[in-house]
């Protein structure tokens, strides 16, 4: 008779076990890391995102002994982190989406689109990489940690210490800002119709 297979302990009582056994921490990298890397990578770009997530883990390690052990899921507070050190790259991010509203090239999304479509998709990521380069910082932060990393509401909330009508206001405020942008058509809606051509 073979063993059941171990359950897979929260992100919270790991986090609490490697406050005396620290090479626990080891196993909450390697659930989150990935997730984390790809986030950065289309924030600031694959040349940034080693640095970046590395930088992202170590300030999780060291402030560990704080995390709220109520919470099972760390993936909202390793992004809150991962927020403040990418806020801390806020020209490299800025200046890759003016790169990318030149070109309409990004480069972490350009070997996933299909090449009957690059023309028609370029012209859209041009114009939505420099309508996300317009936005307020927190807002941009807010926007793509839903967009991108799939947070929930509360999840930015907690990932960026911020009440969630904060959340709300500042995603409101940035939809309003890219529909216009886009001279009030959703921008995901025209990449949709360009996907379907």
């Amino acid at each position: 008779m073979t063993a059941p297979p171990r359950q897979r302990a929260a992100d919270a009582a790991l986090i609490e076990q490697s406050w005396h056994e620290p090479e626990m921490f080891a196993e909450l990298y390697d659930r989150h890391a990935g997730h984390i890397h790809r986030y950065v990578c289309r924030r600031l770009g694959v040349a940034a995102a080693d640095d970046i997530v590395a930088d992202t883990f170590l300030a999780a390690f060291r402030r560990r002994h704080r995390y709220d052990l109520s919470r099972s899921d760390a993936r909202p507070w390793l992004y809150g982190i991962a927020a403040n050190v990418i806020g801390k790259h806020r020209r490299t991010e800025v200046r890759m989406l003016n790169a990318y509203a030149r070109t309409g090239t990004d480069p972490v999304t350009e070997g996933y689109d299909r090449i009957d479509n690059r023309v028609s998709a370029a012209a859209v990521q041009r114009d939505l990489a420099s309508a996300l380069a317009a936005l307020p910082a927190g807002d941009r932060d807010v926007l793509l940690l839903i967009a991108w990393a799939d947070l929930s509401y509360d999840e930015v909330a907690v990932a960026l210490e911020i009440p969630i009508g904060t959340v709300r206001s500042r995603l409101n405020r940035a939809r309003r800002k890219l529909r216009k942008a886009f001279g009030g058509q959703d921008p995901t809606s025209l990449r949709e119709e360009l996907a379907n051509e």
